[in-house]
């Protein structure tokens, strides 16, 4: 399994609203926006992400990309933990998984 990179990301009800707060706050405008499924903010090499109607999970999680998506998510079950089907969304093909400790991983590869 090969990672490049994660993001923090933080679900959210009003994509508007969190995506003014987290400018304000983090002083810089959003890299992408996707409407109200949407939104990132690229600060100090790291990702933050918000998950408005795109969410995979309730709880703030980790996004993983993957350069190999079938291999990470073959590593991820012969580690014993629950694991989604490959499915393809808007921009990428994801599937999730749990860890140990019950969080939520969503593992992408763009289209």
């Amino acid at each position: 399994m090969s990672i490049e990179s994660f993001a923090t990301v933080i679900p959210v009800s009003d994509m508007t609203e969190a995506v003014e707060f987290w400018t304000a706050t983090l002083g810089t405008d959003p890299t992408f926006v996707d409407g109200d499924r949407w939104a990132q903010f690229d600060v100090g090499g790291r990702r933050i992400a918000l998950a408005g109607t795109d969410r995979f999970a309730d709880v703030p999680s980790l996004m993983m990309k993957s350069s190999d998506l079938q291999a990470s998510r073959d590593a991820f079950a012969r580690s014993g933990q629950e694991v989604s089907e490959i499915t393809e969304g808007a921009h990428e093909r994801r599937f999730n998984a749990t860890s140990p400790g019950g969080w939520t991983v969503a593992v992408y590869a763009p289209k």
